[in-house]
């Protein structure tokens, strides 16, 4: 076998170093191109104040509310400074109290963020689904692939009620209805996180989800359950057992990960007892359709009337909120 170079055991040490330095080329990037606006619109306004030129000044106006955008853009990445802020994300919706209203409602987030994600242009793939006796879902995770979906998707990890008049009534009542949202950054290959197998129960399943002739033929799903932990993770979405085991494995040292995480910040979040744990009753979102229409995050206080446009993925103002509260 041949000997590697010397220089090969600084290999994985000098990528890193250039993945750091793509990521501050990236960041400075677009400030260096405002900078270069800035100086454009300066001379753009010297010809105004000069020629008195209405088009020009037309031009003018419409390059300086561009520039605010791109700006706001900027000071918001800007907010996103945390540690795996740039990862994908990992996003798990699961019904609560409601039955098959909550169920339905899960189905609902769902399409919620896939339309946000398709406005940000993220990648999205659905890992696990598990479907509801009569309408909806009762749980389902996915993957979110894109720069700083983490970031922008912590915001929304916790509990989220919804309340409105069921379309499974008969008597049209109004019912409330919960799912709990939980997001987590996909772990980078250079983050080390030591999994043993002797303390993994894997178990094969058939495919539960809907459509595709290779659905519930073969035993092709995974499930991978940490026993130290307790922590189970499954992947069904691909046809090969292989492929599945791979994804379940990366959602597993991600929730480890996590774990570690959390529990190194302990001593920190007791610091911050006005956070709200995540669990039942401790809602961080409302979404009432029913007597009138608002979403309020209960966080940020913020308040959108446009209840449709929120559910059609357009939630970038209550992330926003969010996070300027945060920070």
């Amino acid at each position: 076998m041949m000997a590697k170079p010397d220089f090969w055991e600084g290999g994985e040490a000098a990528q890193k170093i250039l993945k750091e330095r793509t990521s501050l080329l990236e960041s400075l990037s677009p400030w260096q191109e405002e900078q270069k606006a800035l100086e454009e619109m300066e001379i753009l306004l010297q010809l105004v104040e000069e020629q008195g030129d209405e088009k020009e000044a037309q031009e003018l106006l419409e390059r300086v509310r561009r520039s605010e955008e791109a700006i706001d853009q900027i000071e918001f990445r800007r907010m996103l400074g945390g540690e795996r802020d740039p990862s994908n994300a990992i996003v798990s919706i699961n019904a609560g109290a409601g039955g098959t209203e909550a169920q339905d409602w899960v189905g609902m987030l769902l399409r919620m963020y896939l339309r946000w994600a398709e406005k940000k242009k993220f990648e999205t793939k659905i890992i696990d689904i598990l479907m509801g006796e009569e309408a909806g879902l009762k749980n389902v995770t996915f993957m979110v692939n894109g720069c700083y979906a983490y970031g922008y998707l912590k915001a929304e990890s916790g509990i989220h009620r919804l309340v409105r008049i069921s379309p499974f009534d008969a008597g049209a009542r109004r019912h409330t209805s919960f799912a709990s949202v939980f997001v987590i950054p996909e772990v980078s290959d250079d983050i080390v996180v030591a999994i043993d197998e002797k303390d993994l129960r894997v178990d094969t399943f058939r495919s539960s989800g809907a459509g595709g002739q290779h659905v519930n033929k073969t035993d092709s799903a995974v499930r991978i359950t940490h026993l130290p932990t307790g922590i189970v993770v499954q992947c069904q979405n691909e046809r090969s057992q292989h492929k599945n085991k791979a994804t379940a494995l990366k959602i597993l040292r991600a929730r480890l990960y996590e774990k570690e995480m959390k529990e190194k910040g302990e001593k920190l979040q007791e610091l911050h007892n006005s956070k709200k744990e995540i669990a039942w009753g401790s809602q961080i979102r409302s979404y009432i359709m029913h007597p009138y229409k608002m979403v309020k995050d209960h966080r940020s206080n913020k308040v959108i009337h446009q209840v449709d446009r929120v559910m059609d993925g357009e939630i970038d103002e209550l992330i926003r909120a969010y996070l300027l509260m945060a920070a």
